[in-house]
């Protein structure tokens, strides 16, 4: 087992463990081809944009309902909302009900999605060395068949989504959600993920340690803090072994 006061190591998962592959924005076009839309650059680049305001006015998936049927409903047409808003933003087109079911089914496969080349190895030498893994994530139930299908359920101990936690990173409440599953205190885990906001910030208010992995360079290195890769973890918790 580790000797690391670290006991247990979250990850994010979209844009830190998985990504889409190309771009939203790329995907949803072609998904709305056969429906009369022309892909362009500049398109894609005004969908991908519309999604990023879409996300920051909307409110959080967190749904007060008990029954997985209701809340696969509820996390259904909030994505509707916020598909629906993008093309008001950039340009409607007929049948986008149809089209809307089907892009989103999509996204609830693996088949849009590509694990980052590294996370295998890295998760299996941290599980290797004795940590548990959990994920905290705000996505919706889709989530597990997306998970299966990339093949990295195996690596992991607890699954922590914010429409089953009822709580949205950066809320602390489902970091504290996420530590229950594990019965450890917040100074025993660390928190990974892309968003400055979410994840980084997020951890550190409910008293994880954080780690930002910046894969776009967009932040100085400067501090510890701040990863360009997942590779970089392993010395990281290596620094905090007594």
């Amino acid at each position: 087992m580790s000797q690391s006061p670290i006991l247990v190591v979250f990850f994010d998962a979209a844009g830190t463990l998985f990504h889409v592959k190309g771009s939203v924005g790329e995907v949803y076009v072609r998904y709305a081809e056969k429906y009369g839309l022309l892909p362009s650059d500049e398109f894609i680049a005004k969908v991908n944009q519309a999604f990023k305001e879409a996300f920051r006015h909307a409110p959080p998936a967190i749904f007060a309902v008990d029954e997985p049927e209701k809340l696969k409903q509820c996390e259904r047409l909030w994505w509707f909302d916020i598909v629906h808003g993008v093309f008001y933003r950039v340009g409607m087109f007929e049948g986008f009900d149809e089209y809307f079911e089907e892009v989103y089914e999509a996204f609830g496969t693996a088949d849009l999605w590509e694990v980052y080349p590294e996370v295998p190895g890295v998760l299996q030498e941290l599980k290797s060395q004795g940590y548990e893994l959990g994920v905290i994530s705000n996505f919706d139930t889709r989530f597990f068949e997306i998970f299966r299908g990339l093949k990295l359920d195996q690596f992991f101990d607890s699954i922590t989504i914010s429409s089953l936690a009822r709580a949205a990173k950066p809320s602390p409440k489902i970091f504290q959600y996420a530590l229950d599953q594990h019965a450890v205190d917040p100074e025993d885990a660390v928190h990974i993920g892309d968003s400055v906001k979410e994840d980084f910030e997020g951890a550190c208010q409910a008293n994880l340690r954080g780690i930002l992995v910046d894969r776009d360079c967009e932040r100085p290195l400067g501090e510890k803090s701040v990863v360009r890769s997942l590779n970089e973890i392993g010395a990281i918790l290596a620094e905090e072994k007594p």
